[in-house]
């Protein structure tokens, strides 16, 4: 059926008529919508529009008349096709024009916004050249002082000057030239703003890349260091380090480094005299090389107040008086040792605070904050040209330490940011797993202790350094309500100066002279006294051995020992804990003390903060410093670049050089008295041969002029046999003395002869006999009878 009804070509031009009347009041619509749109635009897509209407009802069009042309006569309806056809080719080819316009209008739009965004680019490349003039003017300024660094160069006796002017501004000033501001906090701030407006970049395309680099370039240049580590680097600098004592050994430390005409000495200690050292009462180091280039040698410097760092100051500022550094704890107990000696006055005692940075020849020393078991212990970042090596004296990382504050760990990073060329470290728990504890946590086990002994009298040994451990004795026995009285030398003089410099707090009414001992009652009191270590002077040794004359222990007594055995002592210890059981007294050795050194985990902390190229430990026997090789090792150190060394070593360190080059004299002086070096190997192994075999004196007379033998010999022992048992034995000595003496004197008699082959038959015939060795003074008199 007809669709269209009726005549097919006047409906067909209804249709028409219809179509375009709609497309009319479409392109009104969209003019009333868009009115922001040019009208050239608007006419052009209404024609869009009607084309595709006409294209639409071109085809229903099509399809009827294709319809009506099978119905009706061939021509009249081929004609009728044809007409249609070349109407559709014309409304395709607006359709494409239109098309066209409309890709030429939004390119026009592209176009406006590729303007816009090339003046924003114009503005964002102004900014990026007043940056990158900046970081010229920066680096300009950096030219200017590589051109001073290659004028030292060339004129050596200028360089210290030159330096001095350069280094100004970049360390923080003080009394002694100090300062620890390298620029690495500022230059975080600028880096992390750099990163912002990079971020800012990535999401404006018209920020270009150079510009953030410019801000990065300018934020480094900022946070330059005042040691210029790659620059000397480069030139081939080297630094020796010289240890005169500390290894191998506890105790006795003592390093030297030398660069230049310039030497600086970091600690200066005693160490205890072991068994062997009869009759010692302590050991120093052997300062030879020191006062061979004493014109080279500018200061010492201390990291801490312990005897084994600051001990053998009396003796050797005497020969070496020159500036010495520490922080006011450590110089306080140095002033109180020189004024012993009659030292103070002449000495040039100089006190620094954690960040001062001490110039001292081509050195320049930073006291870094670190912890210990004694109060105001340092770390010495020792800036040198040829690189920065970090010395860590004895330390332990103690995030809640009993006075002050934790280790500056944030600072040792910034060291170890710029550049830490060498790691000196503390070895002597290095073979010890784990952390080590706070100190706090002895606190807890000391009240403890009291808790559970209200009844008892306690008596806590510890050693008289440790101003903290004894901080804690008193702060319980005050919550108690016990008195506390201070027995021995060393520990009353430090709880005096710790009180007078406010390190140790003593509550109004809690101390007491041993003296009003008598006044309380036992439970009442707690006695904190030296003597941890066995000394034989010590007051608990005293105490032990019951020859002590105000404080006698028994039953009901408890002695807390709260230290840690030094190597060499454990004889000495024990035989002190052996005679306070005998007493009857209770004694507490475990979880009594804490450590002040560190261990393993606290050693790896330091070194990834630090970053070290090369590893010299010290501090310590010899297998604590093999224990720290391996530690080292393990934090990806290569093994060339650990060096154990010995006391006198000359280690040579640079960024291409890492050997030892040489030994100077280094070792142990002895002391006695007032006797300073007088007792030496040969001493000692005499005495130890009078100690252990004793000594027979041969005397005995001969004439004068005709040599004859008029008296004797006479033999008297000691330390040998005892006489009154083995007269035989004597009497056949004093028979074989006799006959040689007889075969050997006369005309022309050769006195030494006599004295040498009567030492040679006792001493053979003592070792065949009973097989001891005695020593043998033969003594010979000429008289005239």
């Amino acid at each position: 059926m007809n669709n269209f009804g009726g005549n097919p070509l006047k409906r067909l031009r209804e249709v028409s008529s219809m179509a375009g009347i709609a497309g009319k009041k479409k392109g009104a619509a969209g003019r009333s919508t868009g009115g922001r749109v040019s009208g050239r635009q608007e006419s052009e897509k209404q024609d869009s529009k009607k084309q595709d209407s006409r294209k639409t009802d071109s085809s229903k069009q099509g399809a009827g008349e294709q319809d009506i042309r099978k119905k009706e006569t061939g021509k009249a309806g081929i004609k009728k096709q044809d007409i249609l056809k070349a109407d559709v080719r014309k409304q395709n080819s607006k359709k494409a024009d239109a098309g066209k316009r409309d890709s030429k209008t939004a390119d026009a739009k592209k176009q406006d916004v590729r303007k816009a965004d090339a003046g924003k680019q114009d503005i964002m490349k102004m900014n990026v050249r007043k940056q990158t003039g900046k970081s010229a003017d920066v680096k300009k300024q950096d030219n200017r002082k590589a051109d001073v660094k290659k004028q030292e160069t060339a004129k050596p006796d200028n360089r210290k000057a030159d330096a001095k002017k350069q280094d100004t501004g970049k360390t923080r000033s003080g009394d002694q030239d100090s300062s620890r501001q390298t620029g690495l906090t500022e230059g975080r701030k600028h880096r992390a703003a750099a990163q912002t407006e990079s971020s800012a970049a990535s999401d404006k395309p018209t920020q270009s890349a150079p510009a953030a680099a410019a801000v990065a370039n300018s934020a480094g240049k900022r946070r330059r260091s005042p040691v210029k580590v790659d620059l000397a680097a480069e030139k081939g600098e080297t630094v020796r380090i010289i240890p005169l004592g500390g290894l191998e050994q506890i105790g006795l430390n003592i390093t030297a480094f030398e660069y230049g005409d310039s030497i600086i000495v970091v600690d200066c200690g005693i160490a205890f005299p072991t068994d062997e050292m009869l009759g010692i009462d302590c050991v120093i180091p052997d300062v030879t090389y020191l006062k061979d280039n004493i014109s080279k040698v500018k200061a010492f410097f201390i990291t801490h107040g312990h005897e084994d760092h600051i001990g053998a100051l009396p003796y050797i500022l005497r020969e070496i008086n020159l500036p010495v550094y520490g922080t006011k704890l450590t110089i306080a107990l140095i002033e109180h040792k020189l004024r012993e000696n009659g030292l103070l006055d002449s000495a040039k005692l100089r006190t620094v605070k954690h960040g001062d940075c001490i110039k001292a020849g081509d050195f320049r020393v930073e006291f870094v904050k670190t912890n210990h078991s004694i109060s105001d212990a340092s770390a010495l970042a020792i800036f040198t040209p040829a690189g920065t090596i970090f010395h860590t004296g004895d330390f332990k990382i103690d995030y809640t330490p009993i006075y002050g504050e934790p280790a500056d760990l944030q600072r040792m990073a910034e060291i170890g940011n710029m550049g830490c060329l060498a790691l000196m470290c503390d070895s002597t728990n290095a073979f010890k797993e784990g952390s080590t504890a706070s100190e706090k946590t002895v606190g807890k086990r000391i009240d403890t202790i009291f808790a559970e002994h209200p009844d008892s009298r306690i008596i806590a040994a510890s050693f008289a350094s440790n101003v903290d451990r004894v901080q804690q004795f008193v702060n319980v026995a005050d919550k108690y309500g016990r008195k506390v009285v201070v027995e021995g030398r060393s520990m009353e003089q430090i709880i005096e100066v710790a009180g007078s410099l406010g390190y140790l707090k003593i509550p109004a009414g809690t101390l007491i002279n041993i003296d009003q001992l008598k006044n309380y009652q036992p439970k009442d009191t707690v006695i904190i006294t030296t003597g941890s270590q066995g000394e034989s002077m010590a007051a608990l040794s005293r105490m032990a051995s019951g020859t002590h004359k105000k404080v006698v222990l028994g039953e009901g007594d408890v002695v807390v020992m709260s230290s840690k055995t030094i190597p060499g002592n454990e004889k000495a210890v024990a035989r002190v804990i052996n005679d306070l059981y005998m007493k009857g007294v209770d004694v507490i050795l475990h979880d009594t003390h804490v450590s002040g050194h560190a261990c393993q985990e606290d050693l790896k902390l330091i070194y990834a903060l630090l970053k070290p190229k090369y590893v010299v430990p010290v501090h310590g026997e010899y297998m604590h410093l093999v224990a720290q090789k391996e530690l080292a090792l393990s934090m990806g150190i290569p093994k060339q670049n650990i060096c154990i060394m010995s006391s006198g070593d000359v280690l040579e360190v640079g960024e291409s050089r890492f050997k030892v080059t040489g030994h100077v004299e280094a070792g142990p002086v002895m002391v006695e008295g007032l006797s300073i070096g007088d007792v030496g190997n040969v001493v000692l192994k005499d005495r130890q041969n009078l100690a252990q075999n004793g000594i027979i004196v041969v005397s005995m007379a001969v004439q004068q002029g005709t040599g004859e033998l008029v008296g004797g010999p006479e033999l008297i022992t000691r330390g040998f046999i005892y006489e009154k048992e083995n007269e035989d034995l004597i009497d056949e000595l004093e028979q074989m003395v006799y006959d040689k003496a007889e075969s050997l004197t006369g005309e022309g008699t050769d006195l030494n002869r006599l004295i040498n082959d009567t030492r040679d038959i006792l001493k053979s015939h003592l070792w065949k006999t009973i097989k001891r060795t005695p020593v043998i003074l033969v003594n010979v008199l000429q008289v005239n009878v």
